[in-house]
């Protein structure tokens, strides 16, 4: 008869490696470590301890949890015969974990390398495993895939079946990470071998990535509701990562559903949870979150918490191409240039890859489509295109739909913003990726932008077409541009603006104020606007700042002084048809090649956009 403290090990060793219940084994293996301490037996003691690891690296995600563990780790290595079996394995158990902590990789590398020579299988399976997990990065790939390879060897030699699924599991979610075209027969294979008799930890990460595999396909209702089915039976199993993997497939869905503002609030509360450890992607997805939202503030707040992780030249976790996908599309929306070209130049070594969280339980399509977001928001259009073309090529070889039609629908804005709305490529693009999105139910995050604003700066103008921007002088014809550009589709006549006012005529004899339109009132506002920063920054003694302000002040004083005659009183121009007309027209296009010598691009889309005569418009279409 087995007496009940090698019972509650057996049991502990079966719920682990057979059954896959991880908690259920973590309950068996702590009441066998308390009896075995009781009792003063060191290997009883030694193998407890080592069942509390779990089957993968940092099971236990609270602070007190995993110090706990590692002491009683410690502790029972310490009583054993460092030539031991389990001696060996607690070593390499403690060498993953500090190795995980500290971002590394290199000392379990050094006991898989031990591990070989000692000649012992079950310790070399649980080694290739635990350094599998160890270097999650992009960047570490091929290197994976050769351990996954050997685990799938081993396993003929251990007799344990959790080593082969294990291994098969690995080996399928390295083939995806590779965008590799046989990774769905690998996850056959695996699911095969699940066939009959069940392993639930396994079985969950497969369940995972059936759900990314459904959102993939457009398949957005049924990928949510099997993520929550998932997500159940992984906390039932005791697996600490289901509440990270379950909150990361949300964001998915959310995001090509364009509702991920809607989840604000849960990433919000999912931050504080014990149970996402050191992973810095929730932090990324409430950044875009927050920016799709128009939260600026919380936005900016969660991408300054990444600057010292994500966007630093730091080991890469096995959500770094997430959270990058996410600082690249956070970075678009708030229209921040640095962090965009920052965010690509640490993507561009690989542009190869699908942006997916490891083990494969979400996927945004080709790591192409966020360097080219990164270059609309830089303005690099020519990168961009040559970026986004490779995106839809990629996605559609992924089977992604949605992220084909997002990039598809990316590219068609940057085909916009260098050649204009009307040029036949851009509308193409555009038009079909509206058509795909419909097809899925699917509605695209972000409108295509396309039409050219202008505003003062300074002694100078603004003048603004998606991320394309040219600073260009003042001028009369920039005043009747302002006008036709703050009311887009509006036909306003030429005596109109001749005068000023940019309302509708009152008749034939009327005579309106020079400064009563539009552009009037942006001047007068900024001026308004002066003078509070001047008080204020005067009262601060920021008297260099309040200098600058001072000096454009005098510039817009200067400018309304022009526009008036004597004693103040507006000027008025007498309405003259066709003189307006021809005056008008003759300063609007000087403005526009301004416009253009400043950005070609810009000033091609006004020549298309903007009509002259004795009615004048801006139709961006």
């Amino acid at each position: 008869m087995i007496e009940a403290l090698e019972r509650a090990l057996l049991d502990g060793e079966h719920a682990l490696l057979v059954e896959g219940d991880l908690r259920r084994a973590r309950e068996l293996f702590h009441v066998a470590y308390h009896e075995a301490v009781r009792r003063g037996d060191r290997p009883a003691t030694a193998r407890a301890a080592l069942g509390l690891g779990g089957m993968w690296v940092h099971e236990h995600r609270t602070a007190a949890g995993a110090a706990m563990v590692r002491m009683r780790q410690r502790e029972a290595l310490f009583l054993l015969d460092a030539d031991s079996p389990v001696a060996l394995r607690l070593r390499i158990r403690l060498a993953a974990e500090d190795d995980h902590r500290g971002g590394g990789h290199d000392a379990i590398l050094a006991m898989v390398s031990e591990t070989r020579a000692a000649g012992d299988p079950v310790a070399l399976a649980e080694a290739l495993s635990l350094a599998h997990q160890c270097a999650p990065g992009p960047e570490h790939g091929a290197a994976r895939l050769e351990l996954a390879r050997e685990l799938i060897g081993v396993a003929s030699r251990t007799g344990r079946r959790s080593d082969l699924l294990t291994g098969l599991l690995w080996y399928a979610v390295d083939l995806l990470l590779a965008a590799d075209p046989h990774a769905e027969r690998a996850l056959g294979e695996l699911r095969d071998a699940l066939d009959g008799e069940g392993h639930q930890a396994v079985e969950v990460v497969l369940g995972g990535i059936e759900v990314m595999l459904d959102l993939r396909a457009g398949r957005f209702g049924q990928a949510e509701e099997r993520a929550a089915a998932w997500h159940e039976r992984g906390v039932a199993a005791g697996d600490h990562e289901a509440t990270g993997r379950h909150g990361c497939q949300l964001a998915a869905v959310r995001w090509y559903q364009g509702r991920i503002g809607e989840l604000v609030p849960r990433l919000t509360n999912l931050l504080n949870s014990p149970m996402l450890g050191a992973d810095d992607s929730p932090y990324a997805c409430l950044a875009v979150a927050a920016a799709a939202a128009g939260d600026r503030r919380l936005a900016g707040s969660m991408l300054a918490r990444l600057r010292g992780s994500v966007l630093a030249d730091g080991p890469r976790t096995g959500t770094w191409l997430v959270s990058m996908y996410a600082v690249v599309e956070a970075a678009d929306l708030l229209a921040d240039t640095e962090l965009a070209a920052r965010a690509g130049a640490l993507l561009a070594p690989y542009a190869e890859l699908p942006v997916m969280t490891g083990p494969g339980i979400a996927c945004f399509g080709s790591a192409r489509h966020s360097l080219g977001v990164a270059a609309i928001t830089t303005g690099d259009l020519d990168r961009a295109i040559g970026h986004l073309r490779r995106a839809v090529d990629d996605n559609l070889a992924l089977g992604h739909w949605p992220a084909v039609a997002l990039s598809r629908s990316r590219l068609g804005q940057a085909l916009v913003l260098r050649d204009g709305p009307r040029q036949e490529a851009a509308r193409r693009q555009l038009a079909l990726a509206e058509q795909e999105a419909r097809a899925l139910g699917m509605a695209l995050p972000r409108q295509v932008a396309g039409r050219v604003t202008c505003r003062p700066s300074g002694p100078r103008w603004r003048v603004e077409l998606g991320a394309r921007t040219a600073l260009v002088d003042h001028c009369v014809g920039m005043l009747h541009l302002a006008a036709l550009l703050a009311d887009p589709g509006r036909e306003i006549p030429a005596a109109d603006l001749a005068a000023g006012s940019a309302g509708p005529a009152t008749g034939p004899e009327s005579a309106q104020r020079l400064l009563d339109g539009p552009a009037g009132r942006a001047y007068k506002n900024r001026l308004a606007q002066l003078d509070a920063e001047i008080q204020e920054l005067e009262s601060n003694h920021q008297r260099q700042q309040a200098h600058g302000r001072r000096a454009e002040r005098d510039w817009l004083i200067t400018e309304l002084a022009s526009a008036t005659g004597l004693s103040g009183r507006a000027r008025t121009l007498a309405p003259g048809g066709e003189r307006a007309r021809t005056a008008v027209g003759k300063a609007i296009r000087r403005a526009v090649d301004r416009i253009a010598a400043a950005d070609p691009v810009i000033g091609a889309e006004l020549r298309a956009t903007v009509r002259t005569g004795v009615r004048c418009s801006y139709d961006p279409g």
